[in-house]
């Protein structure tokens, strides 16, 4: 028997991701596959996944459960982890990426020799602004309430 929760929060997951690449073309003019599999951007597939699995136990076993419990605070962890500490450290890899070059300029030898041997650039997008946060959990939260309602008693 397939456990229908964690089959749920999947579908989630890849449903935010799939759905980066039409809305990163809307946003940008350009298509770009890799927005599929990449970390950050809209919507955040790790809040659809966590939200639809606490939307899923919710609708299924009730919100006054362990079961659910366990799932919310799972929710809140991760979506506050995206919106502050991997979208600070997003931030600080794009201040980390530009020093060299920051430096060079003022030392007066941009493009110096540092500059030109660089060669892996820290990726800069880890986290998430607080919409891309909500939309993911709407997103997820309408999967994990569909999932639920569809899946027969346990």
């Amino acid at each position: 028997m397939a456990n229908r929760g964690l089959i749920t929060a999947m579908t989630a997951v890849a449903a935010a991701q799939l759905l980066k690449v039409p809305l990163h073309h809307a946003d940008t003019g350009k298509w770009d596959l890799s927005k599929a599999i990449g970390s950050g951007g809209m919507p955040s597939s790790h809040s659809s996944g966590v939200t639809a699995l606490a939307a899923y136990t919710a609708t299924k076993y009730g919100v006054k459960t362990p079961l659910f419990a366990v799932s919310a605070m799972l929710g809140i962890i991760v979506m506050y982890d995206a919106m502050n500490i991997r979208r600070h450290a997003g931030e600080i890899a794009v201040q980390v990426n530009d020093l060299d070059v920051e430096v060079e300029k003022l030392a007066g030898e941009h493009p110096g020799l540092f500059h030109k041997q660089k060669r892996e650039r820290l990726k800069e997008s880890l986290g998430h602004q607080p919409i891309e946060v909500t939309a993911g959990a709407v997103l997820g939260a309408c999967i994990g309430f569909v999932g639920a309602l569809s899946s027969s008693k346990c």
